[in-house]
């Protein structure tokens, strides 16, 4: 599911499942334990991307609306493990977004430091609305922090994708480069960030700029119920599955 290889003192860690890298609760166990691996790991920085032409479509919808609700009640929980594990990593972590990145794996994006993208047909947003699903709470303030209240509130309601140039202009997308300079652009960034500050001043400094983020993400653990409820609503009366077969079958 997670390829790792090192350029030195950066781990470079890939998402490698399936065609489109859709999140599914393996995925997002597998990812959450590897970021908490790099608490103690002695690589300096992280460059987090996909393989394909995908960073990650998001949520496995198919494999959601054959479970559930009882694979609702594993998913919701390890999807918002997997955003904090990587949001509150204290080293620098660069996204290297390779194409799609499309509602969880926009807010995975959102998660990085830093997040660049490729040139090309790629999209990235969050259309969990238009999908039928209400944001879990970590999600909501990963873009918050990302991108600000004003823009994550368009990004959110609005329930698009967007081009990179249009993503960029959002400020959700800090840089686009060509596919063929991505990765090493990425290695490169990660590793400046790494190496031209102490690494305890970084990490202390990022935790104090994330800390209004996860004291919210903490303050509203009576919504998660109703998260999960609607989640597993949409399953029942019919929304996602539509949304499912509008979108695959355009």
């Amino acid at each position: 599911m997670i390829e790792r290889s090192d350029e030195d003192d950066v781990a470079v860690l890939r998402l490698a499942h399936g065609p489109v890298n859709a999140l599914d609760a393996e995925l997002c166990e597998a990812v959450t334990a590897a970021f908490r691996a790099l608490v103690t790991d002695p690589a300096r920085a992280v460059v987090l991307t996909g393989s394909g032409k995908a960073f990650s479509a998001g949520a496995d919808l198919r494999r959601y609306l054959a479970e559930g609700e009882p694979y609702v009640r594993r998913f919701v929980p390890a999807l918002d493990e997997l955003f904090r594990s990587v949001f509150e990593l204290g080293k620098p972590v660069v996204a290297a977004v390779n194409g799609h990145a499309i509602a969880g794996g926009c807010v995975l994006a959102a998660c990085a430091d830093v997040t660049l993208m490729a040139e090309g047909r790629g999209r990235i947003g969050v259309p969990e609305l238009a999908v039928g699903v209400p944001f879990p709470r970590v999600a909501m303030e990963v873009l918050r922090h990302a991108v600000g209240d004003v823009a994550a509130r368009r990004m959110m309601l609005g329930a698009q994708t967007y081009p990179t140039g249009q993503a960029q202009a959002l400020g959700i997308v800090d840089e686009v480069l060509p596919a063929d300079d991505l990765l090493g652009a990425a290695v490169d960034r990660a590793r400046t960030m790494a190496t031209a500050v102490p690494p305890d001043t970084f990490a202390l400094t990022k935790a104090q700029l994330r800390r209004d983020a996860c004291v919210r993400m903490d303050g509203h653990a009576d919504e998660a119920e109703a998260v999960m409820a609607l989640w597993a609503r949409r399953v029942a009366d019919g929304w996602t599955a539509r949304y499912l077969d509008s979108v695959t079958h355009r």
